[in-house]
């Protein structure tokens, strides 16, 4: 189960610590969260578009992508996810620009047969609803991003499974989709 704790400063930042476990392999992990671009076909409950800009470099520095997504709560967000350090079996970061800004950091360890990871996730809302809202909704706005999270290492258990699956991937259910689904369409 998602676990996560948060920290903040003025009422517009937000700062989250969540811990999944899954079980898996460091590659699998890094080969799932390193690729952004398949963010909504395995987590479709909260990236409901990803427009692929920039390749980036071999070791995966550079690539960026413009996202649109969403938690529990029916408002989305839009912005650009630019990985900052290189992707490896021990995690990577990246940054935020847009509704949101600050920067993300993924940390990937085994414990046993299971792969402990870390997201440290640092960010500024500058979506007006939410900066004018977020002194009286903070509590809300956490919450809706402890249900992503939650959601995402649902999804990220599911998805490991499907790849695994070899010949018989129909026998995994699909990952949960996103709630009000009427503003995946706008």
């Amino acid at each position: 189960m998602a676990g996560s704790t948060s920290k903040t400063a003025k009422s517009t930042d937000y700062q989250f610590f969540t811990v999944w476990r899954v079980a898996g392999t460091l590659e699998e992990v890094t080969d799932v969260l390193g690729n952004a671009g398949t963010l909504a076909k395995w987590w479709p409950s909260v990236y409901l578009r990803v427009t692929p800009l920039d390749p980036g470099s071999a070791d995966g520095t550079g690539k960026s992508f413009d996202l649109h997504t969403k938690g529990w709560l029916p408002y989305t967000l839009r912005w650009r996810l630019t990985v900052t350090e290189p992707i490896t079996t021990h995690g990577f970061a990246l940054t935020a620009k847009g509704d949101l800004n600050g920067t993300g950091r993924w940390t990937f360890e085994t414990d046993g047969p299971e792969v402990v990871i870390s997201y440290d996730w640092r960010v500024s809302t500058a979506k007006p609803l939410l900066r004018r809202l977020s002194w009286l909704l903070k509590p809300a706005f956490s919450a809706n991003h402890h249900w992503a999270m939650a959601r995402g290492e649902e999804s990220l258990a599911l998805e490991l499974r499907r790849r695994r699956s070899g010949t018989a991937p129909g026998r995994v259910p699909d990952p949960p989709g996103p709630t009000f689904a009427w503003l995946a369409r706008r």
